[in-house]
């Protein structure tokens, strides 16, 4: 891998936070633990690590190879090539759902005279641009963006604890529905999302300078970006309340216009669009260039620039036609979540292991 290309430990650290937050900063994750969705954050985390740890060890047995490299290395090339392009289609759907989600929050907050589909062209322009520039400015721009998310968080975080809106008596009682809906929404529906998604890491890997210390700087990630999201879902619905939270579309938008620091701080929306725009970029940014990466693998094109134009028009065209309305879009993604994701996320990549360690002790019998 040329050096120009390459990611180091820090902006992989940046990328990972980044594409975690994406849209689970502000869109209701999970809804069977009530007050305990938190919590269930949290636990969901150790099944995110071992996932993650699950998608290092195919880099560690491949380190030159990408997803689809290693599924064709594994399973065959005749099985392993229609695995790796329905991964390339899986992709474009995600990537697609971001999009889809940004627009429909900036369109409910602030621009509802202005078409859908403007709105995302503007965000794919953009996403197209940074894809053709390659990957190691996509990381360098997160290296800049991690702290601009942090400082925002900050300020957000001061000013509702200073605004008095806090209400903590929301979060309790701990474990009132009980331990089995906490769990549940543990897994699968939060280790499904976020933190299954991180598969599409896999196209990223054979760029980092020091491939030993991938698994370790996506762990520590996984565990930064996930004591955030427990914290920042914890304050929503104690300045919400659960009832509020679960109906919500958008519950870190709903709970911010309620805070109001001494009557001259009355406006933090654009704290929650600016951290909306900035997450779901960087994360249909990376499931957009895991489609570059895989598809000029698959079909041997040698400069996978060539493929950010016409794969940024699918993400865009399948964003705008997808779903009639965002209730439609969100019945959509929670059948995804318990087919697509678990499929796509967990069950092909444990048969990827089985076989690969079945050849391995035939290999060596």
């Amino acid at each position: 891998m040329s050096k120009s290309s390459s990611v180091s430990p820090t902006q992989l650290f940046a990328m990972i936070i980044l594409f975690e937050f994406g849209t689970a900063l502000v869109l209701p994750i999970g809804q069977a633990a009530g007050s305990n969705v938190w919590l269930s954050i949290l636990l969901a985390m150790p099944g995110g690590m071992i996932l993650y740890v699950l998608y290092t060890y195919f880099n560690r047995q491949f380190p030159a190879l990408t997803l689809s490299g290693y599924i064709r290395k594994i399973l065959g090339p005749y099985f392993g090539w229609p695995v790796s392009f329905l991964y390339i289609v899986y992709f474009i759907y995600i990537s697609s759902r971001n999009l889809r989600e940004a627009g429909d929050l900036l369109i409910s907050a602030s621009y509802d005279e202005t078409p859908l589909a403007t709105v995302h062209a503007v965000m794919i322009i953009a996403v197209i641009y940074v894809i053709y520039k390659g990957v190691n400015v996509l990381f360098r721009l997160g290296e800049i963006y991690i702290l601009i998310i942090i400082s925002l968080g900050i300020l957000s975080q001061a000013a509702v604890l200073f605004s008095g809106a806090l209400e903590l008596r929301n979060l309790l009682p701990l474990m009132g529905e009980g331990f089995i809906p906490t769990l549940r929404d543990a897994y699968p529906n939060i280790l499904m999302f976020p933190f299954s998604e991180l598969i599409c890491f896999a196209t990223i890997f054979p760029h980092m300078k020091q491939q030993k210390l991938i698994r370790k700087t996506g762990l520590l990630a996984i565990l930064a970006s996930s004591l955030m999201l427990s914290l920042s879902h914890a304050i929503e619905i104690a300045i919400i309340g659960k009832d509020i939270y679960s109906r919500a579309t958008f519950p870190l938008f709903t709970s911010i216009t309620i805070v109001e620091v001494a009557e001259f701080m009355q406006r933090l929306d654009p704290f929650v669009i600016l951290t909306l725009i900035i997450g779901v970029f960087f994360k249909m940014t990376v499931y957009a260039y895991a489609v570059t990466a895989m598809a000029a693998d698959l079909f041997r094109i040698e400069d996978r620039r060539q493929l950010a134009f016409p794969i940024g028009i699918v993400i865009f065209l399948i964003s705008v036609l997808s779903a009639w309305s965002f209730p439609e879009h969100n019945s959509e993604g929670r059948v995804h979540l318990i087919t697509g994701s678990p499929f796509f996320t967990v069950a092909v990549p444990i048969l990827l292991l089985l076989v690969h360690l079945l050849k391995k002790r035939s290999t060596h019998s």
